[in-house]
Protein backbone atom coordinates (compact mmCIF):
# COMPACT_ATOMS: atom_id res chain seq x y z
CA UNK A 1 0.00 0.00 0.00
CA UNK A 2 1.47 3.33 -0.67
CA UNK A 3 0.57 6.80 1.72
CA UNK A 4 2.81 9.48 -0.27
CA UNK A 5 1.79 13.09 -1.04
CA UNK A 6 3.54 16.09 -1.97
CA UNK A 7 2.03 19.44 -1.74
CA UNK A 8 3.42 22.98 -2.69
CA UNK A 9 1.76 26.48 -1.59
CA UNK A 10 2.03 29.25 1.08
CA UNK A 11 2.46 29.08 5.05
CA UNK A 12 -0.75 30.62 6.81
CA UNK A 13 1.67 31.70 9.48
CA UNK A 14 4.69 31.00 11.13
CA UNK A 15 5.48 27.58 12.02
CA UNK A 16 5.22 26.56 15.70
CA UNK A 17 8.50 24.60 17.34
CA UNK A 18 7.56 23.06 20.23
CA UNK A 19 9.66 20.22 21.99
CA UNK A 20 8.23 16.66 23.35
CA UNK A 21 9.14 16.11 27.06
CA UNK A 22 11.96 14.00 25.72
CA UNK A 23 13.31 17.16 23.46
CA UNK A 24 12.29 16.17 20.44
CA UNK A 25 11.73 18.78 17.96
CA UNK A 26 8.43 19.07 16.55
CA UNK A 27 7.51 22.24 13.78
CA UNK A 28 3.33 22.03 13.57
CA UNK A 29 1.98 24.67 10.59
CA UNK A 30 -0.58 25.20 8.11
CA UNK A 31 -0.34 25.15 4.05
CA UNK A 32 -2.61 27.17 1.98
CA UNK A 33 -2.83 25.39 -1.53
CA UNK A 34 -5.01 26.77 -4.11
CA UNK A 35 -6.85 23.87 -6.60
CA UNK A 36 -5.79 23.15 -9.85
CA UNK A 37 -9.11 24.12 -11.73
CA UNK A 38 -11.54 27.42 -11.49
CA UNK A 39 -15.70 26.71 -11.63
CA UNK A 40 -17.30 26.68 -14.14
CA UNK A 41 -19.22 30.27 -13.27
CA UNK A 42 -15.95 31.81 -13.81
CA UNK A 43 -15.77 32.26 -9.91
CA UNK A 44 -12.49 32.29 -7.72
CA UNK A 45 -10.50 29.21 -7.45
CA UNK A 46 -10.84 27.42 -4.27
CA UNK A 47 -7.93 26.90 -1.56
CA UNK A 48 -7.28 24.42 0.67
CA UNK A 49 -6.00 25.26 4.10
CA UNK A 50 -3.86 21.86 5.12
CA UNK A 51 -2.12 21.26 8.29
CA UNK A 52 0.98 19.63 8.75
CA UNK A 53 3.65 18.34 11.14
CA UNK A 54 7.45 18.04 10.99
CA UNK A 55 9.24 16.18 13.62
CA UNK A 56 13.19 16.52 14.69
CA UNK A 57 15.69 17.90 12.33
CA UNK A 58 12.86 18.85 9.66
CA UNK A 59 11.26 20.30 12.03
CA UNK A 60 13.80 22.67 13.35
CA UNK A 61 14.41 23.10 9.31
CA UNK A 62 10.67 24.64 9.00
CA UNK A 63 10.64 26.71 11.91
CA UNK A 64 14.18 28.74 11.38
CA UNK A 65 14.06 28.82 7.39
CA UNK A 66 10.24 29.38 6.49
CA UNK A 67 8.18 32.23 7.73
CA UNK A 68 4.57 33.24 7.08
CA UNK A 69 3.96 33.71 3.15
CA UNK A 70 6.73 31.49 2.00
CA UNK A 71 6.30 29.03 -0.59
CA UNK A 72 6.97 25.85 0.29
CA UNK A 73 6.70 22.07 -0.80
CA UNK A 74 6.28 19.72 1.68
CA UNK A 75 6.67 15.59 0.94
CA UNK A 76 5.28 12.63 3.13
CA UNK A 77 2.29 10.50 4.04
CA UNK A 78 -1.42 11.90 4.83
CA UNK A 79 -2.36 10.83 8.63
CA UNK A 80 -6.00 10.78 10.06
CA UNK A 81 -5.80 11.77 13.73
CA UNK A 82 -9.01 11.04 16.02
CA UNK A 83 -9.70 13.91 18.84
CA UNK A 84 -11.86 14.70 21.29
CA UNK A 85 -12.88 18.42 21.78
CA UNK A 86 -13.64 20.56 24.52
CA UNK A 87 -17.39 19.18 24.49
CA UNK A 88 -16.70 15.36 24.45
CA UNK A 89 -17.66 15.43 20.98
CA UNK A 90 -14.95 13.13 19.28
CA UNK A 91 -13.28 14.73 15.83
CA UNK A 92 -11.19 13.75 13.17
CA UNK A 93 -8.22 15.70 11.38
CA UNK A 94 -6.13 15.43 8.62
CA UNK A 95 -2.80 16.26 9.03
CA UNK A 96 0.62 15.71 6.48
CA UNK A 97 3.39 13.92 8.46
CA UNK A 98 6.23 15.63 6.32
CA UNK A 99 9.01 13.98 5.76
CA UNK A 100 11.12 16.57 3.68
CA UNK A 101 10.05 20.31 3.29
CA UNK A 102 12.04 22.15 0.29
CA UNK A 103 11.84 25.84 -0.59
CA UNK A 104 9.24 26.52 -3.01
CA UNK A 105 10.57 30.42 -4.08
CA UNK A 106 13.99 31.84 -3.80
CA UNK A 107 14.01 34.58 -1.47
CA UNK A 108 13.45 37.33 -4.00
CA UNK A 109 10.36 35.44 -5.06
CA UNK A 110 9.11 35.49 -1.41
CA UNK A 111 8.41 38.13 1.23
CA UNK A 112 11.54 40.46 2.11
CA UNK A 113 11.42 40.15 5.40
CA UNK A 114 15.08 39.75 5.86
CA UNK A 115 14.85 36.78 8.52
CA UNK A 116 15.91 34.65 5.66
CA UNK A 117 19.49 33.50 6.16
CA UNK A 118 20.23 29.92 4.73
CA UNK A 119 22.14 28.29 2.03
CA UNK A 120 21.85 29.67 -1.36
CA UNK A 121 18.89 27.49 -2.14
CA UNK A 122 18.86 25.34 -5.77
CA UNK A 123 15.26 26.61 -6.42
CA UNK A 124 12.70 23.24 -6.23
CA UNK A 125 15.50 20.94 -4.59
CA UNK A 126 16.59 22.66 -1.02
CA UNK A 127 19.91 23.21 -0.26
CA UNK A 128 23.25 23.38 -2.80
CA UNK A 129 27.08 24.28 -1.97
CA UNK A 130 28.07 27.67 -0.97
CA UNK A 131 29.40 29.50 -3.63
CA UNK A 132 32.92 29.79 -4.09
CA UNK A 133 35.02 32.71 -3.88
CA UNK A 134 35.54 34.97 -6.89
CA UNK A 135 39.57 34.47 -6.73
CA UNK A 136 39.04 30.53 -7.17
CA UNK A 137 37.85 31.27 -10.69
CA UNK A 138 40.14 31.43 -14.12
CA UNK A 139 39.48 31.99 -17.63
CA UNK A 140 39.77 28.98 -19.57
CA UNK A 141 42.48 29.28 -22.61
CA UNK A 142 40.42 26.93 -24.94
CA UNK A 143 39.24 28.15 -28.17
CA UNK A 144 35.86 26.98 -28.33
CA UNK A 145 35.15 27.66 -31.91
CA UNK A 146 36.67 24.27 -32.11
CA UNK A 147 33.95 21.97 -30.78
CA UNK A 148 31.98 19.97 -33.41
CA UNK A 149 28.63 21.73 -32.03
Amino acid sequence: MLNHITVMGRLVRDPELRRTGSGVAVASFCVAVDRDYSPKDGGERKTDFINCVAWRQTGEFVSKYFTKGRMIVVDGRLEMRDWTDRDGNKRTSAEINVDNAYFGDSKRDGDNSGSYSAPAASGFGGYSAPAAPASDFAMLDDDDAQLPF
